[in-house]
């Protein structure tokens, strides 16, 4: 019996029973997993899933990051250089609203009024003031079996006093929320460490609790009356003829520095490529995890390609029969010797050979409804099936 090629073949009753109860069975063949019929979605696991969400999550906020560096950036080059003099007043009079967006001004820092003096240096002013105090402490780390230094901020105070920027020709334009601003590193003008001092109870307790206190650090920040500052936010000229440098009303960043501009711009285009860096390398992460996943599905895709043609096979075969008198017509019913029976249902014909053990014993239905993919006679592992044909 002939099959055309643009005909379906009619199999038996009972083989296209286990076809149709197979059809959406998943099955693992060469460790790969498939699902017959069932591929039209595509297959992300749940580590992959929450891998590749993360990595994307993170990416994006770290490209948002990096934007808004890189328009802090740009702003920054943008930015003019005004000199602080006699002129600079007059050139805001004249000014739209009186005001400069974005400028960079530089000028010595000086007090409005009675500037802040040092607890611990005696001479020193300033015009702002930072107190901490940090405990430095040992704790155990179970995982390393080491201990890991720590510390926090017991207490924290930060002063500050109305202060100007004044240039060439006594000009000063007065600095507006200077605790605001980014990049505002002061001089260190007092550090001391209290070491910490314990008995052999403390020593005992401090096993038992994994902390062993080191001691406490003390120092003192100041930006100090006389230093060079460099500030870039917005201009404004007041009613009464005062020069103000405030935080810009667009929102860009302000920065007050004892560095020049130069060093500040250099910083910001540092961590600007950093932010990149890190959102680049996590999008290729995520990238990656689709890759994975793409090659796994187009694992998954090859896998049941030859399925359905070793099922197709198969088909031809059983319906084609092996011999005269095989298949009965109408009735859907085979007689099969014993000896050539398969070993699982012992009514349909072995068909197939299992490799690498090379057995025939089974047909290819039976084959498909093995709950492992072991040989049925020996137990090893089937890395492939072919058809049997007999002459």
């Amino acid at each position: 019996m002939s099959c055309d090629q643009n005909t379906k073949p009619v199999l038996p009753a009972k083989t296209t029973s286990v076809f149709e109860r197979l059809v959406t069975r998943e099955v693992r063949r060469d460790g790969v997993e498939c699902v017959l019929g069932g591929m039209e979605e595509f297959p992300v696991r749940t580590v992959e899933g929450l891998c590749l969400g993360t990595s994307l999550a993170i990416s994006g906020f770290f490209y948002y990051v990096y934007r808004k560096k890189r328009k802090t950036v740009d702003k920054l080059n943008d930015a003019p250089h005004l000199t602080l003099d006699g002129k600079l007043a007059d050139l805001l009079n004249v000014t739209p609203g009186k005001c400069l967006q974005y400028v960079v001004i530089e000028g010595a820092v000086q007090p409005l009024g009675e500037p802040l003096r040092s607890q611990f240096q005696e001479g020193s002013m300033g015009v702002v003031q930072k107190l901490m105090l940090r405990e430095h402490k040992l704790v155990w780390n179970s995982l390393s079996r080491t201990w890991t230094d720590s510390e926090r901020v017991l207490h924290q105070r930060v002063n500050a006093v109305p202060f100007s920027l004044v240039g060439s020709d006594q000009a000063n334009v007065r600095v507006l929320c200077p605790l605001e601003a980014s990049g505002l590193e002061m001089e260190v003008i007092h550090e001391k460490f209290h070491q910490a001092t314990y008995g052999f109870t403390d020593i005992i307790g401090q096993y038992l609790s994994g902390e062993k206190p080191k001691g406490q650090l003390e120092t003192e920040e100041m930006l100090k009356v006389g230093a060079t500052l460099t500030g870039v936010g917005e201009l404004i000229l007041d009613t009464d003829r005062v020069l103000k440098l405030r935080p810009p009303t667009d929102g860009s960043e302000y920065f007050l520095t004892t560095a020049d501009f130069e060093t500040l711009r250099l910083e910001q285009e540092g961590q600007a490529v950093v932010w990149q860096v890190l959102a680049s390398v996590f999008a290729l992460a995520g990238s990656a995890i689709l890759l994975w996943v793409g090659c796994r599905y187009y694992r998954s895709l090859r896998v049941r390609w030859d399925q359905e043609r070793l099922r197709r096979e198969f088909e031809r075969l059983a319906a084609g029969g092996t011999g005269e008198g095989s298949t009965q017509e109408g009735s859907g019913e085979q007689e099969t010797p014993l000896e050539n029976a398969c070993v699982i249902c012992l009514t349909q014909p072995r068909s197939c050979v299992l490799l690498e053990c090379g057995h025939v014993c089974c047909c290819y239905s039976c084959y498909q409804a093995l709950p492992q993919p072991t040989c049925p006679i020996c137990r090893q592992a089937i890395k492939r099936v072919v058809p049997l044909y007999q002459a």
